[in-house]
């Protein structure tokens, strides 16, 4: 009787350690300012962020560089993680050895992919049509998702308090937001001190799931040169990518 109370208490010592186990926790470096983390796969981000009342900010050279004290403050008080080759490099110079570029494009796909069955969501940005196409897209390659809201990106007069309202009163495990930076980062700040989610912004994430943009292709993405790939079939991008050429030069001599 003794030997099976023993046994009992094991497996029972045993669950309790699985159930307590901690999720992985990523070093960080501060780069110009912004708080870094790094992480070797987007598996590792999504259970590290995994239950947190926090947002998922992209981090890039271009916001390395640039990003101003509201910027930089709220990454500070949330969770930035390297969307650009900029950042791996920046973490890699500062010790972190295991990390990798994770582009938002695909994180969030791969967040709804491991959680559509268990987890909620609600999605906001881009023009009515590219709304409309992701979600129907969505609907068709994750059956049985948990989509609990929607809408475009465009909010005029008091649409942004009504939205902040029906987030907080569904309350979704996940809110994406494709707007564009800093305007999605704003906006999910105010979310987020009305309703504890995680939170990822996302730019032109659903333009181009629901095709109407393509992405680079894959020998860009490979060779980590998907910023040029943008630059040549965006020429207006020129001129913000003149700044990376200081950054690169900061980097090299070590200034960050």
């Amino acid at each position: 009787m003794l030997q099976q109370v023993d046994i009992i208490q094991k497996e029972s010592t045993q669950h309790s350690e699985i159930e307590s186990k901690p999720s992985f926790q990523p070093e960080f470096r501060n780069i110009n300012g912004i708080r870094v983390f790094g992480f070797p796969d987007k598996a590792s981000l999504i259970d590290f962020a995994q239950g947190k009342n926090k947002i998922l900010i992209a981090v890039n050279a271009e916001k390395i560089y640039g990003a101003d004290k509201e910027l930089k403050d709220l990454i500070n008080s949330n969770i930035g993680y390297p969307d650009g080759i900029g950042a791996v490099w920046a973490l890699k110079q500062k010790g972190i050895k295991e990390v990798t570029k994770i582009p938002g494009v695909e994180l969030w796909l791969e967040i709804v992919r491991s959680n559509y069955k268990k987890k909620s969501f609600y999605f906001i940005g881009a023009r009515e049509e590219i709304i409309q196409g992701t979600v129907h897209k969505l609907k068709q390659e994750f059956p049985g998702i948990q989509l609990v809201g929607y809408r475009n990106g465009y909010l005029k007069g008091e649409e942004e308090d009504k939205l902040i309202e029906d987030v907080a009163s569904k309350k979704p495990d996940f809110i994406f937001v494709a707007m564009g930076s800093p305007a999605q980062e704003r906006l999910m700040r105010k979310m987020k001190a009305r309703h504890e989610a995680v939170y990822l912004g996302l730019g032109g994430s659903f333009d181009i799931y629901s095709g109407k943009t393509k992405r680079a292709p894959k020998v860009f993405i490979d060779y980590k040169l998907e910023w040029f790939y943008r630059l040549i079939t965006e020429p207006k991008r020129a001129y913000r990518q003149i700044k990376l050429i200081d950054f690169a030069w900061k980097m090299i001599n070590k200034k960050y």
